[in-house]
């Protein structure tokens, strides 16, 4: 049973490899799904059926802390089954990011108390026969619950802004870096500590350390500012991989270990090419925003007067252009307009006019937010490009459409040098020969500042929901 279970957890770990290379692209994405869904529920069987093999061991006299186990394995799985297809079920494309940082909350609470639980039962046995505990798995233990405490309050905390339940903005202490730091130089000394102790004297600089951990997540990700919270969640999914990795160490588990590697690299990538598509330093962003005061700089200026236009002369426009570039944003996804989007690009095209989309990559609030929600809405894969692929296009397009975006297409990055969000790369829509702007108000986006572009030569905004708006403009083209 051991060779099967081994063999099988070669292939869950295969199968998420798979997983990974199949989510890199449109077209292999739901592939790259079912490799993972398979993967995992590989692992569990297996997991289970080892648990199983124990039951008709022999050699073990006293079977009823493995029954005991079983039971509560299949109670909790159950019952985390039957919340997690709930929560799937109804929640909305908008709150996937807030759900996702929950979830990641999740892995590193699991990770904390499997370190107890595995510092408790070293402890026991060193209480009882005087085994002594071994400085590796000291180490191994201490991290694991230091990475799991930091990813725990992180991403309750990121949970919080993305939800509007906590302010957007960075809460900047003073002297937080210095703090940040003795935190991390008090833990290394509770690490040494920790590493040379026997029993349960380990508990002291153990439960010290998980304190100052969790003060150090939340910390860390109150002082990004609400902008940078696609690239914190990208991070926590790393911390929580890492998380993972670190409790399969504890258990001496191998999946877990390959698992955790992947999520956690995968993740790190992934901020890491996010932090250069939004001009941020990666060093930065993962301690907590260093080298900044967390302040929203850049002067209020007057553009002047913005102009307005309505749905049934946007129609206009679209049906006598020859090339149109969408752009949305997380505005988009608020009103829900994905599916009258694509009925539109359908109507446009069906008329002979080159439609596409461009996508930034951080809109919205979560990698790949946009292009889920057109894949939802069955955009086609060969339509949806991204923004270094459509950039150089749009002094040849007619008519941009910029649907619920705001930071992500704002020419202030590339003009002002004292704006917040000054040389993050953006969508260059300014560029076209018109722009339509989709928009509720005049108010500012996620990062705070003012978007110039509303007030350019070639610019109108259509305000009002954008759903309702682009059922309007539907209905004009007939």
């Amino acid at each position: 049973m051991v060779s099967f279970v081994t063999g099988a957890y070669i292939l869950a770990a295969l199968l998420f490899i798979l997983a990974l290379a199949g989510l890199s692209k449109h077209e292999t994405a739901r592939r790259g799904n079912a490799f993972g869904m398979a993967g995992m529920a590989l692992a569990v069987v297996a997991t289970l059926l080892l648990v199983l093999d124990y039951l008709t061991d022999d050699l073990i006299v006293d079977k009823t802390p493995i029954v005991v186990g079983l039971v509560i394995i299949l109670v909790a799985g159950t019952v985390g089954a039957v919340i997690g297809i709930r929560l799937a079920r109804g929640v909305e494309m908008t709150g996937m990011p807030e759900l996702i940082a929950m979830m990641h909350s999740f892995v590193g609470l699991a990770a904390v108390l499997v370190g107890y639980n595995t510092f408790i039962e070293v402890a026991s046995a060193h209480s009882n026969v005087g085994l002594e505990s071994d400085a590796v798995h000291n180490a191994e233990v201490f991290i694991g619950v230091f990475i799991g405490a930091v990813t725990f309050t992180g991403s309750i905390v990121a949970n919080l802004k993305l939800s509007a339940r906590m302010r957007s903005a960075p809460i900047a202490l003073p002297g937080r870096h210095l703090l940040n730091l003795g935190i991390l130089v008090v833990s290394a000394v509770l690490l040494v500590w920790f590493m040379l102790t026997d029993g349960w004297v380990g508990m002291a600089p153990l439960a010290v350390m998980t304190v100052l951990a969790l003060v150090l997540g939340f910390h860390l990700v109150a002082a990004i500012g609400g902008g940078d919270m696609p690239v914190v969640v990208s991070m926590l999914n790393s911390y929580s991989g890492w998380a993972a990795a670190a409790a399969g160490f504890m258990l001496g588990n191998d999946l877990l270990i390959i698992t955790g590697a992947l999520v956690g690299s995968s993740g790190a990538i992934l901020s890491y090419i996010m932090c250069k598509a939004m001009n941020r330093s990666f060093v930065s962003v993962i301690a907590g925003g260093f080298g900044s005061d967390g302040a929203v700089s850049g002067e209020a200026r007057d553009y002047g007067e913005h102009r307005e236009i309505q749905a049934d002369d946007v129609a206009d426009l679209l049906a006598h252009a020859s090339s149109v570039v969408i752009t949305p944003g997380y505005g988009m996804a608020v009103a829900q307009a994905q599916y009258p989007v694509a009925e539109m690009t359908k109507k446009l095209r069906d008329k002979g006019v080159d439609v596409r989309f461009g996508i930034h990559p951080v809109a919205g609030r979560l990698p790949g937010h946009m292009n889920v929600l057109l894949a939802e809405a069955r955009v086609p894969y060969d339509i949806v490009l991204e923004m270094d692929e459509v950039n150089d296009d749009f002094p040849d397009t007619d008519v941009v459409l910029v649907i619920g975006a705001n930071d992500t297409v704002n020419p202030a990055a590339l003009e002002e040098p004292g704006s917040p969000i000054a040389g993050m790369p953006v969508l260059e829509v300014w560029n076209a020969r018109e722009v339509i702007v989709f928009k509720r108000s005049m108010a500012t986006g996620y990062a705070g500042v003012q978007n110039p572009l509303f007030f350019k030569d070639n610019t109108q905004m259509l305000f009002g929901d954008a759903k309702d708006k682009v059922n309007e403009i539907v209905a004009a083209l007939g």
